[in-house]
C-alpha cells in the first residue's frame, strides 16, 4: 500500500475562488482552499532549542483542571465560619468545665480530619484519572512528530492537528489541509472557519475537517481559553443547588443563631445566680448545637467518596457538581456511533450500481481510502477491505464533515484520465425519487451502514458537486453492536429516564439499531430533516419520539435546549467532534476516553473506559449522594430548630438551660452524626427534586417545633416535681430522655424504607442509650440519672406523644407537598 494523502502540487490548479483570511466556511458547500494552503512539511523545534524555551520558561505552565491543592483542602476544611465558633467555645470549656463537656470540640477535629482525608482521597483519584485522560496533542520536533503532555508544550513548537482536536495553545497556523476550525465556543459563531497558512488559531476551538499544523504563539496563561477558564476549570464544589443550598441554610442559621446566644448569655450568665462555670456550661450547651457542623462535612466527603467510588469504574468526574446533576437528570441523549455501538466497522458488501465494474469501483474506493490521512471509522473500514491502487494519484481532496454527510477526493488515474468521486450518505447525495433508494432502505432496515458511492460531473468545490453525480456503488458496513448496551437502556427505562438516540446516520439505520436494543419507541424513527426549526414543535416532537437521523451538529446542540426548555434535565452522551456543541449546552455532557480531544474538553464527566454501561453507576451515585444528603439534611435541621427554640423557651421562661454540652453531645452521636454518616452512603435511586432547601425545611421546622415543645414540657414538669439538692440533675436526665427518644422518633422517619441494616441501625443507637441509662460509670459521665420512676415514665410518654404528631405531620407534609 503506497503513502497515505499523496497530493499532486504539480499538477495544474482546479478552479475557484480563492479564500480570504478568516472567511467563514459554509459547512455543506466549502471553497476550494488556495494552493499555497498545501505548503511543504515543517521540521519543528530542535532539542536545544526546547531546552532553551524550557530553561526561559515559555513552557505551557496551565491550570490544573481536575483538582485543588492540599493546602486548599485543609484550608476549606479547617478555616470556617462555624469551626471558628465551635473552636472558641471549645477553649472556654477547657478552663471552666470536666473533660466530658468539651467532648464536642474533640468530635469537631475528627469530623474535619475525616472530611481533610476523604478530600485528598478524591484528590488522589482525580489527578491519577487526569493523567489517564489527558489530551496529548502531536508536537513534531527534530522533524519527528510524537504525542506529548499539555504542559511539555514551548513557545514556537509546531504542533499537529486532525480531526476532533482541540487547540491547545495560541498560534499561527504553518501548514493547512482542507482545514476546518470551529471557534463557536469562544466566540459563539456557529460556521466553521477555514484555515490557512498564516491564520491565527485560539485555544479552545477545534477541527472540524481537514488537518494540518500551527506553531504555538502563546502558551501557559496567555492563551486565550486559559484566561477565560482559570478561575472556571478549577475542582470546585459550588455552582450546585446541593451547595448553595446549604448555604442558605447555614446563612439563615447564623442569624437565628446571633441574637439568641446573645439572650442565652444575658439570661444564663447575668439574670440567674448560679454556679459561674456551670452557667458557661449550659450557655454553651444551648449555642453548640444550633450549628449544623456535620451537614457540611457529610456533603464534602458525600461527594468525595462518590468521586472515588467512580474512579474505581475508570470515571473521571472534572467537574465535582456534575455528580449532583445526574441524580437529576430525566433524558439521556445518545449518540449511536461509539454509544450504542462500538468505534469499528466491517464493510460487509460492495453492491455496484448501473452497471459498473467491481474490480474498478474497488480502485476508486482504496484510492479514496488513501487520500484522507485522518480517516473516520468508515473509511477505515474501507481502506482495510480495499487496498490502494500505486499508479492513481489524488489532486485535491475534500475531507468529510457531519455538515455535509459525505467526503470526495479527485484522481489523476494512471491512464491519463481524471476523475471527481464522492462517497457519503445516500439520501445526501441522491434525489429524494431515486429508485436506488429503495434499496438502500432494505439495507437501513437491517440496522446496517449503507454510503454511496458516486461519480461527480463538476469540481469538487463547486457548490453543486452533489448534483448530477453518478451512483456507481454501494458500500455496507456493519456496526458492531456494544454487548451491554441493551442492558444500560433497560436500566434507564425502569428508573424512568427517558433515552434518545440522536445520530447524524440514516434514520432508519439508527432504528432498526435501536430496535435490536430493545429501545421503547425505536420504530417510529425521525428523519431530524423533517424536524421543525422553532424550538416549541420541536420540543413536541422529541417528547413524543425516541429515535432521531440524520441530525447536524446545530440540531443536536437545538434539540437539548429544546428538551430542557420543557424542564428537562439532560444528559448527552458522545464521542465525536460533532457532539462538541450539544455536550457543552447539556446539563451533564458524558464523553468516551476514546472521543475527540474537544470532547473530553467540554464534557463534565468522561467514561475512560468506553463503556456505556459505566452509565448506570454515574447516574446512581450522583442519586446516592443527593438522595441521601436530603435525608441528613433534615437531621442536622431538626437538631438546629430544637435547640434554637430551646434557647428562646429557655430565655422566656428565664430558667436554667436544662443541658451540658455533654448531654448534646451524647444526643447529637447517637441520633444524628453515627447514623447520618452510614445513611449519607447508602444506596438511594430515588431521582432528585428541586428545591432543596424548601423540602428539607419543610421537614425540620415541624419536627424541631416538636422536640422542643415535648422536651421544654418534662423539663418544667421535672422543675414542679423534683426539688433540693441535685434537683437540676434529675430534672436534665428527664429532659434528655424526651429529646432523644423524640429525635429517634425522627431518625426511624427518614431511616424509611426500612431494611435490615437500617433496623439494626437505630436499635443500636437506642441500644448504646440505652447502656448510658444503665451503667453506674457513664451515668455519673454524662451526668445521666434517672430519679424516681414517675418523671422518668411521665417523660417516655411525653415522647410518645411527640411520635404520634411528627407521623402526622410528617404524613400532612408529605400529602401536602408529595414525598
Amino acid at each position: 500500500m503506497t503513502q497515505r494523502a499523496r497530493i499532486d502540487t504539480d499538477g495544474p490548479e482546479p478552479g475557484g475562488p480563492a479564500i480570504d483570511a478568516g472567511a467563514e466556511l459554509d459547512p455543506v458547500h466549502p471553497r476550494k482552499p488556495p494552493k499555497s494552503a498545501l505548503t511543504p512539511r515543517a521540521e519543528g523545534l530542535t532539542t536545544a532549542e526546547v531546552a532553551e524555551r524550557v530553561a526561559r520558561g515559555e513552557v505551557n505552565d496551565i491550570p490544573v483542571r481536575s483538582s485543588r491543592s492540599t493546602v486548599d483542602i485543609v484550608r476549606a476544611n479547617v478555616f470556617t465560619r462555624f469551626n471558628a465558633i465551635i473552636g472558641v467555645l471549645w477553649v472556654i470549656m477547657l478552663f471552666v468545665a470536666p473533660f466530658q463537656d468539651s467532648l464536642f470540640g474533640y468530635v469537631i477535629i475528627a469530623n474535619t480530619g475525616i472530611g481533610i482525608i476523604q478530600e485528598l482521597r478524591a484528590k488522589k483519584t482525580l489527578d491519577s484519572l487526569a493523567l489517564i485522560g489527558e489530551a496529548r496533542p502531536k508536537v513534531r520536533r527534530d522533524g519527528t512528530a510524537a504525542e506529548i503532555s499539555t504542559s511539555e508544550i514551548v513557545l514556537g513548537d509546531l504542533v499537529e492537528l486532525g480531526p476532533g482536536d482541540k487547540v491547545v495553545v495560541d498560534g499561527d497556523m504553518a501548514e493547512a489541509d482542507n482545514l476546518e476550525i470551529d471557534e463557536s465556543l469562544l466566540t459563539g459563531e456557529a460556521d466553521p472557519v477555514i484555515k490557512h497558512p498564516g491564520d491565527p488559531v485560539m485555544s479552545g476551538s477545534f477541527v472540524v475537517a481537514g488537518g494540518g499544523a500551527f506553531t504555538a504563539t502563546k502558551v501557559g496563561r496567555e492563551a486565550y481559553a486559559a484566561q477565560l477558564a482559570e478561575e472556571a476549570s478549577r475542582f470546585t464544589l459550588v455552582h450546585s443547588e446541593l451547595r448553595s443550598g446549604i448555604s442558605t441554610i447555614l446563612k439563615y442559621v447564623t442569624w437565628m443563631m446571633i441574637p439568641t446566644a446573645i439572650g442565652l448569655v444575658i439570661s444564663q450568665l447575668v439574670v440567674k445566680d448560679n454556679n459561674f462555670k456551670d452557667s458557661v456550661a449550659r450557655t454553651v450547651g444551648g449555642i453548640v448545637p444550633m450549628i449544623p457542623e456535620g451537614l457540611v462535612l457529610l456533603t464534602s466527603v458525600a461527594f468525595a467518596i462518590g468521586v472515588i467510588r467512580l474512579g474505581r469504574k475508570q470515571c473521571l468526574v472534572q467537574e465535582l457538581p456534575a455528580i449532583e446533576g445526574l441524580a437529576r437528570v430525566d433524558v439521556v441523549c445518545l449518540d449511536k456511533t461509539g454509544t450504542l455501538t462500538e468505534g469499528g466497522m466491517d464493510v460487509t458488501e460492495l453492491r455496484p450500481l448501473g452497471g459498473a465494474d467491481e474490480s474498478y469501483v474497488r480502485k476508486v474506493l482504496g484510492a479514496l481510502g488513501e487520500s484522507d490521512p485522518r480517516p473516520n471509522a468508515s473509511l477505515k473500514a474501507i481502506i482495510n477491505t480495499y487496498p490502494d491502487s500505486e499508479d492513481w494519484r489524488c489532486t485535491e481532496s475534500l475531507p468529510f464533515s457531519s455538515a455535509r454527510k459525505y467526503s470526495g477526493a479527485s484522481f489523476s488515474e494512471g491512464n491519463g484520465e481524471s476523475s471527481t468521486w464522492l462517497l457519503g450518505a445516500p439520501d445526501v447525495l441522491l434525489p429524494q425519487d431515486d429508485a436506488a433508494l429503495a434499496e438502500i432502505e432494505q439495507l437501513n432496515e437491517q440496522g446496517l451502514r449503507v454510503l454511496l458511492l458516486t461519480r461527480a460531473a463538476g469540481e469538487l468545490y463547486a457548490a453543486s458537486v452533489a448534483a448530477g453525480a453518478r451512483p456507481t456503488a454501494l458500500v455496507v458496513l456493519e456496526q458492531r453492536l456494544r454487548p451491554d448496551a441493551a442492558d444500560t437502556l433497560r436500566y434507564f427505562d425502569e428508573q424512568k429516564v427517558h433515552a434518545k438516540v440522536i445520530s447524524g446516520d440514516n434514520a432508519v439505520s439508527v432504528g432498526a439499531v435501536a430496535g435490536k436494543l430493545g429501545l421503547p419507541g425505536a420504530q417510529n424513527t425521525v428523519d431530524a430533516r423533517r424536524l421543525p426549526a422553532e424550538q416549541a414543535p420541536m420540543a413536541e416532537s422529541l417528547d413524543a419520539h425516541s429515535v432521531f437521523g440524520r441530525v447536524t451538529p446545530q440540531q443536536k446542540r437545538d434539540m437539548v435546549g429544546a428538551l430542557q426548555s420543557r424542564g428537562h434535565t439532560v444528559a448527552m452522551t458522545g464521542d465525536g467532534v460533532n457532539d462538541v456543541l450539544a455536550l457543552k449546552d447539556a446539563d451533564i455532557g458524558v464523553s468516551m476516553g476514546s472521543g475527540s480531544e474537544a470532547t473530553k474538553a467540554v464534557a463534565q464527566i468522561v467514561l475512560l473506559n468506553n463503556s456505556f454501561a459505566t452509565l448506570p453507576s454515574v447516574v446512581a451515585e450522583g442519586r446516592r449522594v443527593i438522595g441521601n444528603i436530603t435525608r441528613v439534611a433534615t437531621l442536622f435541621l431538626t437538631k438546629t430548630v430544637y435547640s434554637v427554640l430551646l434557647a428562646i423557651l429557655v430565655v422566656c421562661w428565664q430558667v436554667e438551660y436544662p443541658f451540658l454540652p455533654r448531654h448534646l453531645t451524647l444526643l447529637s452521636t447517637l441520633t444524628i452524626g453515627v447514623p447520618a454518616f452510614f445513611l449519607a452512603l447508602a444506596p438511594n435511586k430515588e431521582r432528585a427534586k428541586p428545591e432543596f432547601v424548601r423540602r428539607v425545611m419543610r421537614y425540620a421546622i415541624p419536627a424541631g417545633v416538636i422536640a422542643a415543645a415535648t422536651t421544654f414540657a418534662t423539663y418544667l414538669l421535672a422543675r414542679s416535681y423534683y426539688s433540693g439538692p441535685g434537683s437540676l440533675d434529675a430534672e436534665t436526665s428527664a429532659a434528655t430522655l424526651t429529646l432523644f427518644l423524640v429525635s429517634m422518633w425522627v431518625l426511624a422517619i427518614i431511616a424509611r424504607p426500612y431494611t435490615w441494616w437500617r433496623v439494626c441501625l437505630v436499635a443500636a443507637m437506642g441500644a448504646c442509650f440505652l447502656i448510658v441509662l444503665i451503667v453506674p460509670w457513664l451515668q455519673d459521665f454524662f451526668a445521666l440519672k434517672l430519679v424516681g420512676a414517675v418523671l422518668p415514665w411521665a417523660a417516655v410518654g411525653i415522647a410518645a406523644a411527640g411520635a404520634v404528631l411528627l407521623e402526622v405531620a410528617w404524613r400532612a407534609v408529605a400529602r401536602r407537598y408529595g414525598a
